[in-house]
């Protein structure tokens, strides 16, 4: 008797062991250590931005895809994050519009860009059919950035802890801006429209901000220009992502004018050093002085290209 009631303890407390056993296993297994993180977007930098909401991309030191977590605030918030060590990289995301992202798996390598334009917006010109300066014919034709700001910080360290731990990012401008002017310009009273379309070669695709700085391949931009009321003089501006930054490059503008007979004409300018030479490349301002357009046909004198051709215009203008 005394042999049964001894096995009969022993097994429940076996049994006992095991349960315990089993549920501090599984205690420690399901537990996830995430931390309270406030983040903190400080726009010292960038007094003046302006954007609608912010996106955050950590990457964790072990590797893998970074995580993104999204902000309606411009000043940032609080969020869980697993514990570890973090680079974090910060960018303004209500630009769907028009960015595209590639490389994102690396904060080296994660890219900013634009897609193509199949059309520039003044005339709804065709982009594969417009005359392109000797040497950039093999550059794509691609949309114009909007404002874009970022920011990237090192070597955060979340460690679990009961309280909540903050970061600091310090998001910049990362765009370029640019400013064409046309004044004194002849026979603009003959121009079918109010806008004029342009184009900007060797400009950089895309922005690094991982690296803040641009890529090096070379694009095409296209932009448009408002015509003066008086018919004399055009003014445009556009964002880009700079020049590229390790290749030395010419730059031409180039701007298509469709006269009110149909014909279309051309007219490109060497603006490299105005580029290069800029004060703040920031902030480009590129004057064009005194361009001479031709004037219409009529009543079917002297040589009449077709309408469907483009016409180069001799240029001879102070810069």
């Amino acid at each position: 008797m005394m042999k049964k009631l001894f096995l009969r303890t022993l097994l429940a407390a076996s049994v006992i062991a095991s349960w315990t056993s089993c549920e501090h296993k599984d205690l420690c297994t399901d537990h996830t250590h995430t931390i309270s993180l406030n983040v903190i977007f400080d726009w010292q930098k960038a007094p003046d931005a302006s954007p609608a909401s912010m996106a955050l991309y950590l990457y964790s030191e072990q590797g893998g895809e970074p995580l993104r977590y999204d902000f309606a605030d411009r000043r940032g918030g609080v969020i869980r994050v697993p514990s570890g060590r973090y680079a974090a990289l910060c960018l303004n995301s209500d630009n769907t519009d028009w960015a595209q992202f590639r490389g994102m798996s690396d904060i080296r390598t994660f890219e900013v860009f634009t897609r193509e334009a199949q059309t520039l917006r003044g005339y709804s010109l065709a982009t594969r059919s417009l005359p392109r300066v000797e040497g950039t014919e093999n550059e794509s034709i691609v949309a114009t950035p909007g404002m874009t700001w970022s920011g990237r910080l090192d070597g955060i360290d979340l460690h679990y802890t009961d309280g909540e731990q903050s970061i600091t990012l310090l998001p910049e401008e990362a765009v370029c801006h640019y400013t064409v002017d046309i004044i004194n310009i002849i026979n603009l009273k003959y121009f079918k429209g109010l806008t004029l379309d342009g184009t900007l070669s060797s400009m950089a695709q895309g922005y690094l901000p991982g690296l803040n700085r641009a890529t090096d391949t070379c694009v095409t931009l296209p932009f448009t220009a408002d015509v003066s009321d008086d018919k004399t003089s055009v003014h445009g501006e556009f964002l880009t992502f700079g020049d590229c930054p390790t290749t030395l490059t010419s730059h031409a503008l180039t701007v298509y004018v469709i006269l009110t007979d149909g014909t279309k004409w051309y007219c490109t300018f060497d603006v490299t050093d105005r580029i290069h030479s800029a004060d703040d490349r920031r902030h480009v301002h590129i004057l064009l002085d005194g361009l001479t357009l031709p004037k219409p046909i009529v009543n079917g004198g002297g040589f009449q290209p077709s309408v469907d051709e483009w016409q180069s215009v001799d240029v001879d203008i102070e810069m």
